[in-house]
């Protein structure tokens, strides 16, 4: 994928993710599950639920406690959802924008790369003036931003 691919793609996200992230925060599962939860409120029984799935009503109950742990798979999740006659929706929806986590992390990366340089310049006594380190940071975090790649996330030095 080009680089111009990438940042168009994440601007068409960055447009979703923007209508979804009110939602997703009204979206928390309730405290006993959306499954039990669904289940209940439309006045079905797990032995109800357990015949439409085509399972036992131990498997409902052992599902519906799956659920609140978080140990559930999306297959059964669907076939919950379809027998309850909902939609599955499965969505990430990032905390921030893409482009602001790619902004942010090659930052961070320019940051590393140049401090190493300056270090080795001050220590020959050719260090440069804070505005020009400020510029530097700023042109190679345009540089990092509009390029990413997977190099953006390998490790950091220790």
């Amino acid at each position: 994928m080009t680089f111009k691919t990438r940042a168009l793609l994440r601007k068409h996200l960055d447009q979703r993710f923007a209508q979804l992230r009110p939602v997703a925060q009204l979206a928390a599962q309730p405290q006993t599950g959306w499954i039990r939860s669904i289940r209940q409120s439309i006045g079905m029984t797990a032995e109800q639920l357990a015949a439409r799935m085509r399972v036992s009503q131990s498997r409902i109950i052992a599902l519906e406690r799956a659920e609140t742990t978080g140990a559930v798979n999306l297959k059964t999740l669907r076939r919950a959802a379809e027998a309850l006659d909902c939609r599955l929706v499965y969505v990430f929806v990032p905390n921030e924008p893409l482009e602001q986590v790619v902004r942010k992390r090659a930052q961070a990366v320019a940051h590393e790369r140049l401090a190493g340089a300056e270090h080795t310049m001050r220590l020959e006594n050719q260090g440069t003036s804070t505005e020009a380190q400020d510029e530097r940071l700023k042109e190679a975090t345009e540089y990092l931003t509009l390029h990413a790649d997977g190099s953006l996330w390998k490790p950091h030095r220790q």
